[in-house]
């Protein structure tokens, strides 16, 4: 009820459709069609009543059981040339008679509006404050460029004057039919709509109307869409890797809301904005708990490196669903899914997916082909993630520059890279060498290297899915444990920076240089691994345990 009105609800349903068969029983995101509108009425603070009008007898058990009255249509009433008007009339008088009472408001809902909100409806219901409405209708913003057609003269004619963007034309609205209220006294079985109407302007989502298999398959998009907060760290110490990680994978999720969160970091900041997702900046876990409680997500992924119990906890507690990459923290035993494709974990943890399979490339290098090798090697490439603290890139710079090497050297740093102008300037004069940082095009500069340079860190599957000769040098203890370095996926691994020696680089680097057939070998190994469909088996084990996970809740 509202300001003393009795509202009552009709949801008209007849059994046949014409362009999507025993549309209303049919499974919608595993609802039938008719469930939404009568639990969009149902869930209304406003609402008395709800029924369903249908000469259907399978509409009508559905309907009983998710809790609404039922009117079943007379023969008269359920052919297709019966006007609507007529129907709702019939439901009301009818519904009014079983009740002993009249209504004050009658609300028609035709149930092919399925992503209608309650609120929208209690929005709708709230117009009849104003005793000078006497009837609201659910519409669409509908401006642009539209025709018509004259059947006397058999021509086509412009519905506007003048052309116009859409942002200049004048407002134009489109009924969608979710909505039509009107006041008791103006529904009769010629009409349910008054001289005085305001209008209820749905979202475009809302207004989706279910008329055919394409309209279905949309909508089951729309209800199958999760609320996702990406929560990332970038920072010249790690370099922006972490965030192209995430770009990469909500890229590919174009069914579902996004809202990257964030540290204060304006490089990582430069690129949300160039890739157009939404993203918020927080400082500190008080203000990052206060976003996720503002955007309410169903999913929140961790890309932050090692996440403490405390961070978990509190992410758990509100009832998220959590996924976290490269964790080897003391809380990535409370997410739901780890991921990781570098590090070894655990296995036993039931939670861990590890290895290659999981590494998800940025979607530059899908268009890249596969590395040719050839005879001679005309281009070296350098190249270490992050701050680069030992300055490596300078170190093996100068190490191939003192061999009878005399082709391209090119080296690419991370932003953090310090005192950059001073290696600039170092090889400023020498033609063969160019150093560059924080490429956007990464994917060019290793498909034309002949032979890579590069630490033991995800640089190596890229590197892999081209098929280059890579040569890798682990910058810490942690790059150690990285398995996938090894010979049988092409890669030479030269262990700890610590412990290999000038003269061992340069012997090795020399024998690659050489002998083309070792790289021809190494390419083989390398091309034959699968390392395009990473977000494919990401994207199963989330679908997979996020079912599970909805099934405990």
């Amino acid at each position: 009820m509202f300001n003393n009105n009795k509202i009552l609800v009709v949801i008209p349903a007849k059994g046949t459709s014409k362009r999507i068969p025993r549309k209303y029983v049919r499974l919608l995101n595993n609802k039938p069609l008719i469930y939404y509108s009568i639990d969009i009425a149902k869930s209304s603070q406003y609402v008395d009543d709800v029924v369903v009008t249908t000469d259907d007898f399978e509409i009508s058990s559905i309907s009983e059981k998710l809790g609404s009255s039922v009117i079943r249509r007379s023969v008269e009433l359920s052919g297709d040339d019966v006007p609507l008007e007529a129907v709702v009339y019939d439901s009301m008088i009818q519904k009014e008679k079983l009740t002993f009472d009249e209504y004050d408001i009658v609300i028609t809902m035709m149930p092919t509006s399925p992503l209608l909100k309650t609120e929208t409806l209690d929005l709708a219901i709230e117009k009849f404050e104003d005793f000078n409405v006497e009837s609201v209708v659910s519409v669409v913003e509908d401006k642009q460029l539209s025709w018509g057609y004259d059947e006397n003269n058999k021509r086509y004619f412009p519905n506007y004057i003048e052309r116009l963007s859409d942002e200049e034309l004048p407002l134009s609205f489109r009924e969608t039919g979710a909505v039509i209220a009107s006041r008791r006294g103006l529904i009769n079985e010629s009409s349910i709509i008054g001289n005085h109407v305001d209008i209820i302007n749905l979202s475009h989502e809302e207004s989706v109307t279910v008329d055919d298999y394409d309209d279905w398959w949309v909508v089951e998009k729309y209800l199958q869409k999760k609320k996702v907060a990406i929560v990332v760290n970038d920072n010249d110490e790690i370099g922006n890797r972490h965030v192209n990680n995430c770009l990469s994978i909500a890229s590919k999720l174009v069914d579902h809301e996004f809202l990257f969160i964030l540290n204060e970091d304006e490089s990582g900041q430069d690129l949300l904005t160039k890739s157009g997702f939404n993203f918020k900046v927080y400082d500190g876990d008080d203000e990052l708990m206060g976003i996720l409680d503002e955007f309410d997500p169903h999913i929140v992924i961790n890309d932050i490196l090692n996440t403490s119990v405390e961070y978990m906890s509190k992410l758990k507690s509100r009832g998220y669903f959590v996924v976290n990459f490269d964790d080897l923290g003391d809380g990535a035993e409370f997410a739901d899914v780890v991921f990781d494709s570098l590090y070894e974990h655990d296995l036993s943890a039931n939670n861990v997916y590890s290895g290659q399979k999981f590494y998800v490339l940025n979607d530059e290098f899908y268009f890249q082909p596969q590395k040719v090798i050839t005879q001679d090697v005309n281009n070296v490439l350098i190249m270490f993630e992050g701050k680069d603290s030992k300055h490596l890139a300078e170190t093996f710079t100068d190490l191939i520059l003192s061999t009878n090497y005399e082709n391209r050297i090119n080296g690419i740093v991370d932003r953090g890279y310090e005192n950059i102008d001073q290696l600039i300037s170092k090889y400023e004069f020498n033609p063969s060498v160019q150093i560059y940082q924080n490429v956007s095009n990464v994917s060019d500069f290793i498909f034309k290297a002949d032979i890579l340079i590069t630490s033991a860190c995800k640089t190596m599957y890229d590197a892999c899915s081209l098929g280059i000769p890579t040569i890798c040098v682990c910058q810490d203890d942690l790059e150690t444990t990285h398995v996938f370095a090894n010979n049988s996926n092409g890669i030479i691994n030269m262990g700890h920076i610590e412990s290999l020696t000038k003269q061992d680089f340069i012997n090795q680097f020399l024998e690659l240089v050489e002998h083309s057939d070792l790289r021809i070998e190494m390419n083989k190994k390398m091309t034959s691994i699968d390392l395009k469909h990473g977000f494919e088996n990401i994207n199963a084990v989330i679908q997979e345990e996020y079912r599970n996970f909805v099934m405990k809740n």
